[in-house]
Parts: structure tokens; C-alpha cells; sequence
């Protein structure tokens, strides 16, 4: 029964049955793709010459076009959010996790087309295609499939410099996957709450440290694991706290308002987060993810159905992981089209858009046609684990 007036917090059930998508996390994640398909095209331009951002009010130009890691950080609160919500619904507790299962879950969702992407990767690179071509100072092509296939790509750029900007975009898959092979490994051995939630508090308070003092040099301090797991670390806190916790409205329309302020003041209010020394201390990541997170178990606990406007925000969320390893593709082309048919810079922005578009049509035919396919194809196999 529902009370008529619900206390502002009390203990709830694990949740059961299969999970509802909700629209407010594929908002988010859309939001969050759109960012980083728009650094990755305006900084495409700016190489070529074209630079469309000087246009633009400042803040504007850089709240549309250099919000590209901060949208990776997003990601990485809501992926910790729902591994962890999914596999207290799969195993009813973090305790019981199956790691067979659990990674199985994994490979299915991450690995066909990790696999497919390295087979057009590889093709591109030996073929000589412009702007695929891996610097051989920078490493073989046996050697990026090595640190690709065991996640490491973040190490490798940070030890050697940047890959061709397809390959580029693994590093963050590399800090996700490496989090998630330890992962269910640290629930089994810790086995009860008050010893895995200091263990997750760890990478949060690490997290800041690492982007500041526990680092060789800036690239590392970007795209270490150190550097970024606190985000994910944060996502799997607030979804433990969401599974066991009801909130009053009350208290979920103040978690909306704080969540969506330190959204904001980090990705739209540079001046102000500046002048609170979030960058130079480290905390501006965390304050990102943390409010990602507030945003999250505000959703979980009351998700409001999406209308219209946010209709092609939330389509663009649904394909989020096959747009953002292959939304390259369509960039590296199309800006190698526009330079050379000599495009006038006033038809940048229907470029932008277009390419925008482009690529997530083509994340979205990728997923409807073959990775998600081979998700429940390979989910499918043992029907033991459920899909949700």
C-alpha cells in the first residue's frame, strides 16, 4: 500500500522483474553523446582550419564544442548506476553475484562490436586510408590491438602520445572495463555493505588526488584509471543508495535541483568553477559525477515519461555505446569532405548538424542490425540470466 504522506526516507526491498528503460537516464546519456560527437567534430574542423567556435559568445562556443570529457564522466556515473542496480535485480544482492554471469553479460555488450570495430580498424590502417594510419611512433598495429583487447589504451596514449582519433576513443573503455573485471570480485570478497562501500569511498577520494598529484604527466591525469573510476565508483554508491532508500518528493525535487546546479556549474559556468579552484584541485570530475548521480536516484525513484522535446535526445541515449565508438567514422569523413569541396565557412553549422545527425543514424543502424542482435544472441545462450 501506498501512504498518503511517505516519511522522507525509508528502507524499501531490493527491486525485482525485469527493468523499465528510463527516460530520464537515456536523456542524460543522450545529452552526453551529443557533447562528445561535438568536441570531436569542432576539433576535427579546427585541424583542417575551420574554426566555426570564434563565431560564437565564448562561453557558448565552448559550452557547445569542449564539453566532450565531461560527457565521458557522465557516462561513467550512469554505466556504475546501472551495472549496479542490474545486478542487484539479476542476483537480488551485490553478495551473490555470479562472475561467469557477470561477465558473460559483459562480453555479450561490449565485445561484438569491440571485435568489429578492430577488424575495420586494422583493414583502415594497413590500407593506408587517411586519418587511420597508426604513427609508427606511436605504436604497431599488433600493439594497439594488444592494449584495445586488454584495456590499456589510455596507458599506452599516455605513455606514447595519442592514437588516430578512431582508436582514441577506447580509452575510456579501458578505465570502464578495467573497473568491471575487478568488480564483481571486490562484492564476492567483501560480501556485505559496510566493507564494499569504503572500498567504492576509495576511488572517490582518490579520484581528485590522482588528477592532481598521483600522476606522470597530463595526459595520465585525464585518462588514468585512477583519474576516472571515481565516477563510477560514485554510480554504483548512488545506485545502493536508490535500492534502499524512498525518498519523499520533497526530498527527490531537491536532489533534481542540486543535482542538475552541479551539472550545470561545471559544464556551463567555466568562470565560476574556475574561480572555485575545482579544476586545479580535482573536484571539478566530482562534482560533475556527483551531481550526475543525484540526478539518477532522483529518475530511479520517480522516472517521468518523456515527451516530445526530448524525443531525439533520448534516441540518440539508446545507441550512446555503438554511436560513440563509431561516430568517427562519419566525422574523419565528412570533415575530409568539406575541406575538399572548399565549403564556405557559413555552411558550417548545417554541417555540423548534419554530421551530428549522421552519426547517430549510423550508431543506430549498428545497433539495431547487429550489435543488440548479438547482445540477445549471445545473452540468449543461457537462459538462466536474465536480460534486463
Amino acid at each position: 500500500m501506498v501512504q498518503d504522506n511517505p516519511p522522507a526516507m525509508t528502507l524499501v526491498p531490493p527491486p525485482v522483474g525485469r527493468a523499465a528503460r528510463l527516460d530520464g537516464i537515456d536523456t542524460l546519456r543522450g545529452l552526453s553523446i551529443i557533447a562528445v560527437v561535438l568536441h570531436h567534430i569542432n576539433l576535427r574542423m579546427m585541424f583542417n582550419g575551420v574554426s566555426f567556435e570564434s563565431f560564437l559568445p565564448t562561453q557558448l562556443g565552448k559550452a557547445l564544442f569542449w564539453n566532450g570529457a565531461n560527457g565521458v564522466t557522465v557516462f561513467f556515473a550512469i554505466s556504475g548506476f546501472l551495472i549496479t542496480t542490474n545486478s542487484l535485480r539479476r542476483w537480488g544482492g551485490l553478495e551473490r553475484v555470479r562472475v561467469f554471469d557477470f561477465y558473460r553479460l559483459r562480453f555479450a555488450r561490449i565485445v561484438p562490436l569491440l571485435v568489429a570495430l578492430l577488424l575495420l580498424l586494422s583493414a583502415l590502417h594497413l590500407a593506408h586510408a587517411k586519418g587511420f594510419v597508426i604513427p609508427p611512433e606511436r605504436a604497431t598495429l599488433g600493439r594497439a590491438l594488444l592494449a584495445a583487447t586488454t584495456f590499456h589504451v589510455n596507458w599506452l596514449e599516455a605513455t606514447r602520445g595519442y592514437l588516430p582519433a578512431s582508436w582514441d576513443v577506447l580509452w575510456s573503455l579501458s578505465v570502464e572495463e578495467m573497473f568491471y573485471i575487478f568488480f564483481p570480485l571486490v562484492c564476492l570478497s567483501t560480501r556485505v555493505r559496510a566493507v564494499l562501500i569504503p572500498v567504492l569511498l576509495l576511488f572517490v577520494v582518490l579520484g581528485p588526488f590522482a588528477r592532481t598529484v598521483l600522476t606522470h604527466n597530463g595526459l595520465w591525469a585525464d585518462i588514468g584509471y585512477l583519474s576516472c573510476m571515481d565516477g563510477i565508483a560514485l554510480g554504483c554508491l548512488a545506485a545502493l543508495a536508490a535500492n534502499v532508500l524512498r525518498l519523499s518528493s520533497a526530498l527527490l525535487w531537491t536532489l533534481r535541483v542540486t543535482g542538475t546546479a552541479m551539472v550545470i556549474l561545471v559544464m556551463l559556468v567555466r568562470p565560476l568553477t574556475a574561480a572555485l579552484r575545482l579544476y586545479k584541485t580535482g573536484l571539478d570530475v566530482t562534482v560533475l559525477a556527483l551531481g550526475t548521480c543525484l540526478l539518477l536516484v532522483a529518475i530511479a525513484q520517480r522516472n517521468n515519461p518523456g515527451g516530445r522535446p526530448t524525443a531525439a535526445i533520448r534516441w540518440f541515449g539508446r545507441n550512446s555505446y555503438e554511436i560513440y565508438l563509431t561516430h568517427m567514422f562519419v566525422v574523419l569523413w565528412s570533415v575530409q569532405l568539406f575541406v575538399a569541396t572548399g565549403t564556405r565557412l557559413r555552411w558550417a553549422p548545417l554541417w555540423y548538424l548534419a554530421m551530428l545527425g549522421a552519426a547517430g543514424l549510423v550508431g543506430a543502424i549498428v545497433a539495431t542490425r547487429y550489435s543488440e542482435p548479438m547482445n540477445r544472441r549471445l545473452r540468449r545462450a543461457r537462459p538462466s540470466v536474465r536480460t534486463a
